[in-house]
């Protein structure tokens, strides 16, 4: 009998040679702005920076130089070099830069810890010195907790890990410049650890801008569609959607469709998804098999961390958080997108009801600038969460 190789070894070995021939074409152009796995390997001239309380610059060399911070007294035996700036404390009422960089560059990682309500800290970041955000999002809706309290994310694009460490890992290119603000619109104190890594290297011209935009709607009007985003204009590709789902009704709430209208769709979308659940690639009610319950999950591009039953809350509402990351599937657009959600039931004999339920979200999405205006962010009682 013949020593031939196996199937495994034979896909083994294509995988190898494709690989080499990918390093060997990338070599000379390699700029470091993606380091996915199979990116790792390749070296580049990118800089690694990051920007903390203890290098409020992200200069080189610059690290755990403080004199003074909130961990001043802990370390007074110890002295400088020893915990002296971990974090800061923003004042109510008040905006702290986290960042300022200038690039070009892009932004790999953001981990933070944020204290007091999540839904009254705004996320905000600028790119290459525009005066409008093209991010705008409370910090707890931006990284998958719209609800304002913990619950663990176990995905690609945003992680949050016991007690309250808040990741994202989206990658944020920038040209010019990357300002990070964080605004604390609270009648009380809070305290953020934080840390932004970052590499500064060329930017590729076809490198598009992190785009996320805040909405909420309470109640949504009788017979209309939640819109998830809309007035996009620029060529780009959306690439995620959180959820906040306050069911006001107690049945099912997640018959309704998702509707993507792209580059100058009119009354009917290019893309019509087939229900809530569906898009949130789960199924029949995200209930668990052999079970009456809702089951909660997290995965790497979709979940509904977030299931809170009716007496968990004074509203006596169920509540669900929920998230869909479209990494390997992005909505491409040549013009413009809009995306709506269908708030949507049952009633009696077997017919859709409308709801009229709370809904918030998130989207995200890349895309050329300039940018379109960001609808103004709901005042602060329209924020509020009543638990």
């Amino acid at each position: 009998m013949k020593n031939t190789p196996s199937i495994a070894m034979f896909v083994a070995m294509s995988l190898l040679v494709m690989l080499s021939g990918c390093i060997e074409e990338q070599q000379s152009s390699y700029n470091g702005l993606d380091m996915g796995l199979g990116n790792l390997p390749m070296l580049s001239d990118a800089q690694t920076r990051s920007i903390s309380p203890e290098n409020f610059t992200g200069e080189k060399g610059a690290g755990g130089m403080a004199t003074e911070g909130t961990g001043a007294r802990a370390s007074r035996e110890l002295g400088r070099k020893w915990k002296v700036s971990p974090s800061i404390r923003i004042k109510a009422g008040t905006t702290f830069t986290l960042a300022d960089i200038a690039g070009p560059g892009a932004i790999q990682h953001i981990w933070m810890t944020p204290t007091g309500n999540w839904r009254y800290s705004i996320l905000r970041m600028y790119w290459d010195g525009e005066a409008e955000p093209s991010i705008e999002v409370p910090v707890g809706d931006f990284f998958a907790n719209g609800w304002g309290k913990f619950e663990h994310v176990n995905s690609l694009a945003v992680c949050t890990n016991p007690g309250s460490g808040f990741n994202c890992y989206w990658t944020m290119p920038f040209r010019k410049s990357a300002r990070i603000t964080f605004e604390n619109i609270n009648d009380k104190d809070m305290t953020l650890y934080y840390q932004i890594d970052y590499t500064l290297t060329d930017v590729p011209d076809s490198a598009a801008y992190l785009h996320a935009q805040f909405r909420r709607t309470n109640p949504v009007p009788d017979k209309t569609d939640y819109t998830i985003v809309d007035g996009i204009t620029g060529k780009g590709h959306y690439v995620g959607t959180t959820m906040c789902w306050g069911s006001n009704s107690p049945g099912w709430w997640g018959e309704g469709e998702i509707k993507f209208f792209i580059d100058g769709d009119g009354e009917f979308p290019t893309i019509c998804g087939t229900g809530t659940e569906d898009y949130f690639c789960g199924s029949y009610g995200f209930v668990k098999p052999g079970t009456k319950g809702y089951m909660a999950f997290s995965t790497a591009y979709t979940g509904m961390p977030h299931v809170y039953k009716p007496e968990s809350n004074p509203l006596k509402q169920p509540r669900f958080g929920l998230y869909r990351w479209h990494i390997t599937d992005p909505i491409r657009f040549e013009k413009d997108l809009r995306v709506t959600m269908q708030a949507l039931g049952w009633q009696s004999e077997g017919r859709y009801l409308h709801l009229k339920d709370d809904l918030a979200s998130v989207a995200y999405w890349y895309q050329t600038e300039p940018h379109a205006a960001f609808p103004k962010l709901p005042p602060k009682d329209k924020l509020k969460i009543d638990w």
